[in-house]
């Protein structure tokens, strides 16, 4: 049984009465009786009610985002009709556009709609390409869990790889529910990444997301696999929604601390349904880690440790790994699910964005 947010706070300050918090100056004897006791037999942990500060270990900027209340309406919005859920998404698209034209004059970089393969993208670039990525190409395919960040505010990430790493980027504004569930978004996805490859050559280009965004970069390597297409060099998976199910250690050991998402059964869960449409969640297109990870282009995976999808992307490095795939994993202190989109100025926001960088510079051809 699954309980309100409200009934799971009185259980965690009654839990925080019984046990005390695990901080300095408490019982601590005292906590480690009742602990070892609720824990002697094997079975669930049960852990005492506690307050987790904020690190120290972090820069400011990240700090003030770890520090931020949850993201209301954003992570447990569940609109009750089609037309809710439309309201919801421009409302916070408008919000998250009116943000961009600063950053892009701040990264050097210029943004242009347009359309490819048929499907409306944005070509995202650096005023001046470095000499090294001047014949490289990137596809961007955005988050937001298959609902949110449509048209120019899908592009966030886009721009911070086009400022911070040299790339000159296609970002993919695909079709989304409520009005286009599965396979809009990925049949999308595809259309572009082969209009791309009569570009130019797949060598000399990657694919790359966040979230959603990460999830789809797998499905649309699987899929491209299945119809014979040919694959980038590498890919870049920020903390992938790689699987539907709620299967994963932190959905549980995180959920709750996750300022972002904060746990899967706010807008997770019907966003999921939505996009699904009643298909099989286990289906590969859905939750790529249910798929043949044989023969994948090389990988660099991004999560924090604060991230619920730290076990969906940790997940993912391990079965990469296991397919004899070359993935390197990046774990950032403190960081809840992607919040180097929410925290562009901050430190480590650069640190991704320059290990992501770096990854594809080794792997893709000039």
């Amino acid at each position: 049984m699954r309980l309100s947010l409200p009934a799971l706070l009185m259980i965690a300050l009654g839990t925080q009465a019984a046990f005390g918090q695990a901080a300095p100056g408490a019982d601590f004897k005292g906590l480690e009786a009742e602990m070892g006791a609720a824990n002697a037999a094997p079975g669930p942990r049960t852990v005492p009610g506690r307050v987790i500060p904020v690190p120290e270990t972090i820069s400011p900027e990240l700090r003030n985002a770890v520090a931020a209340p949850y993201r209301v309406p954003a992570w447990n919005a569940n609109p009750s009709d089609a037309a809710g859920w439309k309201a919801l998404i421009d409302r916070l698209a408008a919000a998250g556009a009116a943000t961009l034209p600063a950053l892009r004059d701040k990264l050097g970089v210029t943004s242009e709609a347009t359309v490819i393969g048929g499907v409306k993208v944005f070509v995202v670039q650096p005023k001046t390409i470095p000499e090294a990525n001047r014949n490289r190409l990137l596809l961007h395919i955005h988050g937001g869990g298959y609902v949110y960040n449509p048209g120019e505010a899908g592009t966030l990430e886009a721009i911070l790889m086009a400022g911070i790493g040299g790339y000159k980027v296609i970002s993919v504004d695909y079709r989304m529910p409520p009005d286009a569930p599965y396979p809009a978004a990925m049949d999308d996805a595809t259309a572009v990444w082969k209009a791309m490859l009569a570009l130019q050559k797949p060598q000399t280009m990657g694919v790359f997301g966040t979230s959603t965004g990460g999830g789809m970069t797998l499905a649309l390597m699987l899929r491209a696999k299945q119809e014979g297409l040919a694959l980038p060099a590498a890919i870049g998976l920020g903390t992938p929604w790689s699987d539907m199910t709620e299967t994963g250690d932190t959905y549980r050991t995180n959920e709750w601390l996750d300022n972002v998402l904060v746990s899967y059964s706010g807008y997770l869960t019907p966003a999921a349904k939505l996009y699904a449409a009643g298909r099989d969640l286990k289906d590969p297109q859905l939750s790529p880690i249910n798929g043949d990870f044989a023969g994948l282009p090389p990988a660099i995976l991004i999560s924090g440790t604060r991230d619920l999808f730290l076990s969906n992307t940790v997940r993912t490095h391990r079965k990469l790994r296991a397919a004899g795939i070359e993935a390197d994993l990046q774990v950032f202190e403190a960081m809840s699910h992607a919040q180097y989109l929410g925290a562009p100025n901050a430190p480590e926001t650069k640190e991704v964005f320059g290990e992501m960088a770096r990854f594809l510079d080794a792997h893709l051809a000039r």
